[in-house]
């Protein structure tokens, strides 16, 4: 019988190693899977001379059947080749299923062909299927994501990393469930909020329209057809950019599109991104969300990472790597560095000058307490609560915001075009 060596993760997080005897591979993984084993690495070190000579033997009835129900396992499951692209809801309900099924003591292939033989789950079953293939060869986990799915993305495939090394998968996937419905309920919201302005905009052009088109012409020939007419200052002004718009405005519009382009293909250079990302963060109302926002991704990692008995220098180098904005990721390195030479955690932020006093002072009386995991834990909860009011702030200001701005534009045009008009009048007297 052949002996197969194995690498693997334990319920607990600890890795251990080994040999057992087997038929075949997926015997072996039975196997592994009954000790409550997640395989890691799974090599075949000693194949029997039986094995090799049923290899070129024909296959007895047994295993044609086996074939021929893995053929139509594939009819009725058609997996489609090369990346699946997922709905954000798909992906959702993906990080929910296998999240709860890790939660209930499920190891993770199991997990997912549980999922794979689920009835209602559409593109999450070929999905898991590749995925479950995947790991079972003995990639990891984060690494599958990215194989299978580009819809998952980096930072959701860093998170899964850490994950897998502090063996907190599940507690990540939950907060990653709970992230992604966090942000397509924002979207749901600011599409709903943008509605009502998006009326007053549409309803405002369509106004200046009608100003630069008709009512502005027709009070130049009113002045100038008026003995002594003279047109006002603020009217000429009026006029002016009216009849500059109507023949310019395709070279303005080919310009802002244009400027578009270019603002996106210089941020979509790699070596321009980091530089983007630093001016993401001074962005008025936008910026200290993102930075809100890294505060309870960074703050949740750590607490899972080091909760799960993982070295403190690891698991900031974890939560670094899950960190996609590289202005933050910067600052991360400085603090990484600090703490590799021996300083504590609090001190490498103090020395840093980039984090907020309160979120030091709360790590501080976690070392000092020995529950470091459960201050960050508490840090995280207090920084989401402040993330939530920023978004409920900007929500709120959106509205007043598009009303100034509408009511200041035709307001303007109105002012200048009744003055004109009563100016023309006082010189006919």
């Amino acid at each position: 019988m052949p002996i197969f060596a194995y690498k693997a993760l334990s319920a607990n997080g600890s890795v251990s190693t080994g040999e057992i005897d087997a038929a075949d591979r997926p015997e072996a993984l039975r196997v592994l899977d009954k000790k409550g084993l997640q395989p890691v690495n799974l090599k075949e070190t000693a194949p029997s001379a039986t094995r090799k000579a049923s290899a070129t033997a024909k296959p007895k009835t047994g295993e044609d059947n086996r074939v021929n129900k893995t053929k139509t396992e594939t009819k009725e499951t058609p997996i489609p080749d090369g990346p699946i692209k997922l709905k954000r809801q798909e992906v959702v309900l993906f990080t929910e299923e296998l999240s709860d099924m890790l939660s209930a003591g499920l190891q993770l292939e199991p997990a997912l062909k549980s999922m794979e033989n689920r009835q209602e789950l559409g593109n999450l079953k070929a999905v898991s299927f590749k995925i479950r293939q995947i790991v079972r060869d003995g990639v990891n986990f984060s690494v599958a994501l990215k194989k299978v799915s580009p819809s998952f993305g980096p930072l959701y495939c860093s998170l899964a990393a850490a994950g897998e090394a502090s063996g907190a998968l599940d507690d990540i996937l939950k907060r990653q469930a709970h992230y992604l419905k966090t942000l397509a309920e924002l979207q749901t919201r600011l599409i709903l909020a943008m509605i009502y302005p998006a009326f007053l905009v549409v309803a405002g052009i369509g106004v200046s329209i009608v100003f630069v088109t008709v009512l502005i012409p027709q009070l130049t020939a009113l002045i100038q057809s008026t003995p002594g007419g003279k047109i006002p200052l603020g009217a000429a002004i009026l006029i002016w950019t009216a009849a500059f718009l109507k023949k310019w405005w395709i070279v303005l519009v080919l310009t802002i599109f244009a400027a578009a382009i270019f603002l996106k293909a210089w941020k979509d250079n790699d070596a321009n991104k980091p530089a983007w990302d630093r001016i993401k963060l001074k962005i008025p109302l936008i910026g200290p969300v993102i930075t809100s926002r890294f505060y309870v991704q960074f703050l949740e990692t750590m607490a899972n990472l080091v909760g799960n008995g993982l070295p403190l220098l690891r698991a900031l180098e974890l939560s670094r790597d899950a960190t996609q904005n590289r202005g933050l990721r910067g600052e991360l390195d400085k603090v990484i560095a600090q703490v590799g030479d021996g300083r504590s955690f609090s001190k490498a932020l103090i020395r840093n000058g980039a984090f907020p006093p309160l979120l030091i002072d709360m790590i501080s009386v976690g070392e000092q307490t020995g529950k470091i995991d459960q201050s960050l834990r508490r840090a995280a909860e207090r920084y989401d609560k402040e993330l939530d009011k920023s978004l409920q702030k900007i929500m709120a200001l959106i509205m007043p915001v598009v009303l100034i701005i509408m009511a200041g534009l035709i307001g303007t045009m109105a002012y200048l075009m009744i003055t004109a008009i009563f100016q023309t009048i006082s010189n006919l007297h």
